[in-house]
């Protein structure tokens, strides 16, 4: 789930933590498209914290980058780690996404 998210230099610093389920995917696509629409179109998100992604949380993922890259933005991924990093790896999302 979304732990914070914090404006820094024009970019949206979002930290999650915990696993990311059909709900957490949900209220994460719900609250970044959100941003985008008023504007906001760089996020760099943590996730040293998080355990697990599902499918709809990947699925959300990669709503929010492709609206994002239609309005000149990007999307970097920061603190990947086992399972999450492992399904990223698996799913060949680490090819789309900036991970660092």
């Amino acid at each position: 789930m979304i732990n914070r998210i914090q404006l820094v230099d024009n970019q949206l610093q979002v930290n999650m933590e915990g696993s990311i389920y059909v709900e957490e995917a949900t209220a994460l696509r719900k609250s970044l498209l959100g941003y985008i629409d008023t504007g906001h179109v760089s996020f760099l998100i943590d996730f040293s914290q998080v355990d697990y992604i599902d499918s709809s949380g990947l699925g959300a993922l990669v709503a929010i980058q492709k609206r994002a890259l239609q309005h000149g933005g990007s999307i970097t991924i920061t603190g990947l780690q086992g399972l999450a990093k492992d399904l990223f790896e698996l799913t060949r999302l680490n090819k789309m996404f900036e991970i660092q």
